[in-house]
């Protein structure tokens, strides 16, 4: 429809053309409305026999050979039919016809050529869809054409970019879940299999001093509890579950009670733990999240600091945050480790943190529970450890 209403335009443009310009007697006119409505008619049908045909040819170049040589017939015919009402001569005819036939042969060799750069781009744009669909995500059409056929290009290789991304996504999320496996199943077996072992010398009567033993299987349980509670946290805080009772707190009081919490395990390890607070530190959230931050920063502090040190502990404002820093002279983070230190059972030295103790989930808690209020955390590059964490403020009023 489309061709039939294009072709009968360019007759009733080409008919307006010629009365402005040789104002035709009435005979002429009546041959000039045969020729040009009959070239439209034959332009029409040819355009609706060859749409048709053209859709069944396994070559672009074939297609564009085929309709090149479908417009060269149209012009000679229509030309020829002018030509022969203009009344030329045999030998005029004939120069006319050679010219026309030069012209055809020349506009197919130029279609041809326009064909095979458009055949190179969509063979590219082939091979590449191929590529991606035998698994190769790194393969792009990387093509700069500015036309439809680029844009196709363009929009394949940013789907391709983003399959790229989900599947690397899918490959990290399924390693951190063998990981998580493989941690959660070697920090539950080493307190079962003591706990087991004390057990069968209980009840065999073997265990030389059974209050030693209970004691044993009592902080293997505690052990287990710690980690079940961990777990159950994060769990919460990675589903968007976490339900904070926020309520104004002062946090260098919040770290005060910590220290003071922890200050028996630090006595156990012969570390000092110092405060230095400035400034107002109010902010709003949940006390019991934020005191859990703070006393797993100064667990893992004590945990790594060598014995007769310090864990320098640090509140104070600035630029609207509340900010705290717990730093020691422990061995701090690997740079290669840095990135992954707040993911879940992630452990920069196995065989340190398993004689150190701690299941690798602290930092992941820490990172969830200030986020959960806003605030940020941050590792420093050292020497020795040091974790940052900042909230906002809390402004009066």
């Amino acid at each position: 429809m489309k061709a039939a209403l294009g072709a009968l335009g360019v007759a009733i443009g080409a008919l307006i053309a010629t009365e402005a310009v040789m104002q035709p007697t009435a005979g002429d006119r009546v041959t000039f409305v045969l020729i040009f409505g009959g070239a439209a008619l034959l332009a029409a049908t040819a355009a609706r026999w060859l749409g048709r045909r053209t859709a069944r040819l396994r070559s672009i170049r074939t297609t564009v050979q085929v309709m090149s040589l479908a417009t060269t017939a149209l012009v000679v015919l229509v030309i020829l039919a002018a030509a022969n009402l203009m009344f030329l001569s045999p030998h005029d005819l004939r120069v006319v016809l050679i010219a026309l036939l030069m012209a055809a042969g020349l506009g197919i060799v130029l279609s041809t050529s326009m064909a095979d750069t458009l055949n190179e781009d969509l063979e590219r744009l082939r091979t590449t869809v191929q590529e991606v669909g035998a698994g190769d995500l790194t393969a792009r059409v990387s093509t700069s054409r500015p036309d439809e056929l680029g844009d196709l290009a363009r929009t394949f290789d940013a789907m391709t970019d983003r399959l790229s991304e989900a599947t690397a996504a899918r490959e990290r999320a399924e390693a951190a879940r063998k990981t998580l496996l493989a941690s959660l199943s070697h920090d539950l077996r080493t307190p079962l299999t003591a706990m087991r072992v004390a057990v069968e010398a209980l009840e065999d009567g073997l265990a030389p001093e059974p209050d030693r033993y209970l004691r044993s299987l009592s902080k293997d349980v505690d052990a287990l509890s710690r980690l079940v509670d961990d777990l159950f946290l994060l769990s919460k805080i990675e589903a968007d579950k976490l339900e904070l009772a926020v309520e104004p707190v002062d946090v260098a009081e919040l770290v005060d009670e910590a220290i003071e919490a922890m200050q028996p395990v630090a006595d156990r390890s012969r570390v000092r733990l110092r405060l230095e607070r400035s400034g107002e530190t109010l902010v709003r959230g949940g006390p019991v999240e934020l005191g859990r931050v703070v006393r797993n920063l100064l667990d893992n502090a004590i945990r790594f600091a060598p014995a007769g040190s310090l864990v320098d502990v640090s509140v104070g404002r600035d630029n609207g945050h509340v900010s705290v820093s717990v730093a020691d002279d422990g061995p701090g983070f690997p740079p290669a480790f840095r990135s992954d230190a707040v993911r879940e059972f992630s452990r920069a030295d196995e065989a340190r943190v398993r004689s150190h103790g701690g299941a690798g989930l602290g930092l992941a808690i820490v990172q969830g529970l200030v986020a959960a209020h806003g605030g940020s955390l941050r590792l420093g590059t050292g020497p020795g450890g040091l974790v940052t964490f900042a909230l906002p403020a809390d402004t009066p009023g």
